[in-house]
């Protein structure tokens, strides 16, 4: 009898344990790790990064210039269950198959014009001082975007090499799951 109450106080150790860790995974802090060269020089691909949960958890837009990890999947609502699904832990048992988180920086907020000309961006009619791109963005284009409430603009620092909001659209606050905090 005392081998078994020794076994289920180890199950229930590593269960309470488990439950915690993915708590924490879920709403306060989780690791990615960055896939591709959309962020050079700022971040390289297969870098490891911290990401803050708790923005997204409390709903709250990030600022400008932070960087976030969105969930590409623009066409479709996300709710808490894709948050479960999605936690490092689960991940280890049933992988997600295709790439569909992205790491970017936040380029507009709602009500934001963003505008892209003389391979710059413009936000509100005002050039952003980007210090941080790779090299002089190529793109520009006579379209005008208005961020929409509810949403944000993201743009990766390889402006020439970067699948941002420019080709998949606006990111829903509810795809923005977190705020890079590390390194």
């Amino acid at each position: 009898m005392a081998l078994w109450k020794k076994i289920w106080s180890w199950v229930t150790t590593l269960g309470a344990a488990v439950i915690v860790s993915s708590l924490i995974g879920i709403f306060v802090i989780q690791p990615y790790r960055v896939e591709g060269h959309s962020m050079d020089p700022t971040l390289h691909d297969r870098e490891r990064v911290y990401v803050a949960k708790w923005p997204h958890t409390f709903s709250e837009y990030p600022d400008y210039g932070d960087i976030v990890i969105i969930d590409s999947r623009v066409d479709r609502s996300r709710s808490l269950g894709d948050d479960v699904l999605e936690n490092p832990l689960l991940q280890l048992i049933r992988p997600l198959n295709d790439r569909v988180f992205f790491i970017k920086r936040v380029i507009g907020k709602p009500g934001d014009v963003l505008t892209f000309k003389d391979h710059k961006v413009y936000r509100n009619g005002q050039p952003l001082d980007e210090p941080y791109i790779k090299e002089t963005m190529e793109y520009e284009s006579d379209e005008t975007w208005t961020v929409p409430d509810g949403h944000v603009f993201v743009m990766g620092d390889n402006r020439n090499n970067s699948e941002d909001s420019r080709m998949i659209g606006y990111i829903p606050l509810d795809h923005v799951l977190g705020k890079m905090i590390y390194p």
